[in-house]
């Protein structure tokens, strides 16, 4: 059995974990943690946990998917560094684990599963995609989890 992982990147964002046959195997919230930069308590993407999450899935015929994102209007220059050494980190492990990788633009797979660009879109297509586990896509901070399900999706689509 092999898996398709897609992955939403950033701190906030999360991990899905399909079945080749398109079955939700776990989603979970990207796995952080609290540091002091500057005085002040920032969220930071944790390697070592990732890699532990991501060990379990590492078999012969996985793939990931990584969402492509970059700097968004209004973002400051340390938010900006912040997020683009997380979206660096997520593929070198993803790397170090022999895990192949692809990426997508938010705005290729929007298109390819025919979803608008609201957040509360992507939890409702989720949820109708998986009823089974539409609690975890319930809350509105959930959208990391239902886009990484609907990444791993495009994924598995092959498009």
């Amino acid at each position: 059995m092999s898996f398709v992982i897609g992955i939403d990147p950033g701190a906030a964002g999360a991990v899905a974990i399909l079945e080749r046959d398109g079955s939700l195997v776990q989603v979970l919230d990207m796995p952080s943690v609290e540091i002091t930069v500057g005085g002040k308590a920032k969220r930071r993407v944790s390697p070592e946990m990732l890699a532990a999450e991501l060990r379990l899935y590492n078999v012969h015929g996985t793939t990931a998917v990584v969402e492509q994102v970059g700097a968004m209007p209004g973002q400051g220059v340390s938010s900006m560094f912040a997020f683009g050494q997380a979206y660096g980190m997520v593929l070198g492990l993803l790397a170090g684990l022999y895990i192949p990788v692809r990426t997508v633009t938010p705005a290729t797979w929007k298109r390819a599963l025919k979803l608008n660009t609201g957040k509360d879109a992507a939890r409702a297509m989720a949820a109708a995609r998986w009823p089974q586990h539409a609690g975890e896509f319930r809350r509105v901070k959930d959208d990391g989890r239902a886009e990484a399900a609907l990444i791993a999706l495009w994924g598995l689509r092959g498009e």
